[in-house]
C-alpha cells in the first residue's frame, strides 16, 4: 500500500507543484509539502483496498505543519487528474479559512459553532489539563536531580562550610 501511495503522491505532487517535496510520514502516509504556497497534503491508508485518506493544510511560519482542516476519502485508482482536482478544491477550501482567520491569516482554531455551552469568554479553564499537556511534554525526562543541579549543591555547601570554619574554628585555640 506505501508504495502506490509513494508512487501515487510523486504524480501528484508533479501535476499541482513545480516546487514540492514528498516524504513518508510516521503513521504510513505520504506527505507533499508545498513550501512556496505554505501548504500541505497527506495521503494515508484507510484500510480499504486501493483507497485513501486525502487530508490538506497549512504551513506555519516556523516550517510546522497546522493540523489538517479538511479531508476525504479518495479512490487511489481514479485518474491523476481527477485527484488533482480534489486537491485543489481542499488547498481553496484551506486557503479560504486561513484567509478568514482573525490577526490576517492566524490559527482561529476549530470553531465552536453548533455546540451547546458557553462562548470562550464565559469559561473559565482550570490549571490541571496545563500541567498534564506539561507533564506530557516532558516525555524522556527524569523527574529526579540532575548533574548540574547537585554541582551547585555541592559549591553552596563548600562555600557554608568555609563560612563556618572561619567563623568558629579558624583560630587555634
Amino acid at each position: 500500500m506505501y508504495a502506490q501511495l509513494r508512487e501515487t503522491a510523486a504524480e501528484l505532487a508533479g501535476v499541482l507543484w513545480r516546487e514540492h517535496t514528498v516524504y513518508r510520514e510516521r503513521g504510513g502516509g505520504v506527505v507533499i509539502r508545498g513550501e512556496h504556497v505554505r501548504r500541505w497534503i497527506s495521503l494515508a491508508p484507510t484500510g480499504g483496498k486501493d483507497r485513501a485518506l486525502l487530508r490538506a493544510g497549512r504551513i506555519l511560519d516556523g516550517g510546522t505543519t497546522a493540523p489538517a482542516r479538511t479531508e476525504v476519502v479518495v479512490d487511489l485508482t481514479a485518474p491523476v487528474a481527477e485527484l488533482a482536482t480534489v486537491c485543489r478544491r481542499m488547498l481553496a477550501e484551506v486557503a479560504a479559512a486561513a484567509d478568514a482567520g482573525p490577526g490576517g491569516g492566524a490559527d482561529p482554531g476549530p470553531s465552536r459553532a453548533g455546540r451547546p455551552g458557553k462562548g470562550r469568554k464565559g469559561r473559565k479553564e482550570s490549571k490541571a489539563p496545563r500541567a498534564a499537556k506539561a507533564r506530557a511534554a516532558r516525555t524522556g525526562r527524569s523527574r529526579h536531580t540532575g548533574a548540574g543541579s547537585w554541582v551547585v549543591l555541592v559549591l553552596v555547601g563548600v562555600a557554608v562550610a568555609a563560612w563556618a570554619y572561619t567563623l568558629l574554628g579558624g583560630r587555634g585555640y
